[in-house]
């Protein structure tokens, strides 16, 4: 019986899905998150082993639920596609599959990006762009040929425009200026030095020396309810963050010729997704821009295994 595998893998799990040959699901399985690294992808190499493994086990009970006399319920897949966080650069790509292809978890492997993923479960015709803003933030699309279209998406240094990151940076810059006199402290200064546990403007000089990325990235929530609440300081900040995620779909339109009217956007990411906290600003802002912003759910790991199927 020909089996096929998505998986999706970030910092926070890995989740894999087996499909038939016909692209139904047949189990899924899940294991902790990796991110990749070129220096050590063996890390998110285990996480997808382990994600396999807990999908295939899943998967036997099921098929032999179904059919009895069924046979060899095993590895190796006919075909996995693993999206995974890190995993943008021909380098980090690379090192994944070489580590993963002694594991002979698939007949065919394939070693791509988590947005990829996440693109075509939100666009199986490719036919629009997905927006993503969590921690770091990127736009994907395709042209009419179907080649893929990133914009954005370049890290905390180069890119990353509007992200939780991005956002959570500027407030603590903000926090140091009204520190300064350089601008109007508000209610949000406070409600920084809270959030980080320190009590002094000057005391978020170490705290940024050891909080990672992610934590940065927590304090947009706070950031935003400051907005909401009319803090002026806290609403500039949110203003330029939904500009950068517009100009992010911008730049796959204008890549594409669309110009963007009518074309349709998908939100997804912590800050996006399900109602998040900029959810309504961002969407707001691309329909005034003329793109059609729609509701749909995405499911990550099958996006992976139809790509898995169609390599």
């Amino acid at each position: 019986m020909s089996l096929y595998a998505g998986v999706d893998g970030g910092g926070t799990r890995t989740r894999a899905v087996i499909v038939d040959a016909e692209g139904r699901e047949v189990a899924r399985g899940e294991a902790p998150g990796a991110v990749v690294t070129v220096a050590a992808p063996e890390a998110a190499a285990d996480a997808v082993t382990q994600a396999i493994g807990d999908a295939m086990e899943a998967a036997a009970l099921e098929l032999l639920t179904r059919d009895a006399s069924l046979d060899g319920i095993g590895l190796p897949l006919d075909g996995l596609w693993a999206g995974l966080a890190g995993a943008g650069s021909e380098d980090a790509a690379r090192a994944v599959t070489e580590a993963l292809s002694p594991r002979r978890l698939a007949n065919r492997l394939t070693v791509g990006t988590d947005v990829r993923a996440a693109y075509e479960d939100a666009f199986p015709e490719r036919d629009g762009v997905l927006l993503i803003a969590g921690t770091g933030s990127i736009a994907w699309g395709s042209d009419d040929s179907g080649h893929p279209i990133q914009v954005g998406g370049w890290g905390q240094l180069l890119g990353d425009e509007g992200s939780g990151y991005w956002i959570g940076l500027r407030g603590l810059r903000h926090v140091m200026t009204g520190h300064d006199g350089r601008s109007e402290s508000g209610a949000v200064s406070g409600e920084m030095l809270r959030a980080c546990g320190v009590r002094e403007p000057g005391d978020l000089v170490a705290w940024t020396h050891t909080a990672a990325k992610r934590d940065v990235a927590a304090l947009a929530p706070l950031i935003i309810r400051c907005a909401d609440a009319g803090d002026v300081g806290a609403s500039r900040i949110v203003s330029e963050a939904v500009a950068a995620l517009t100009g992010l779909v911008r730049g796959v339109a204008s890549r594409t010729g669309t110009g963007g009217q009518g074309r349709a956007v998908v939100l997804w990411g912590g800050l996006l997704a399900d109602e998040g906290p900029l959810a309504s600003r961002v969407s707001a802002a691309l329909e005034q821009a003329g793109f059609d912003v729609v509701e749909r759910p995405v499911d990550p790991p099958m996006g992976a295994a139809r790509l898995a199927l169609r390599s």
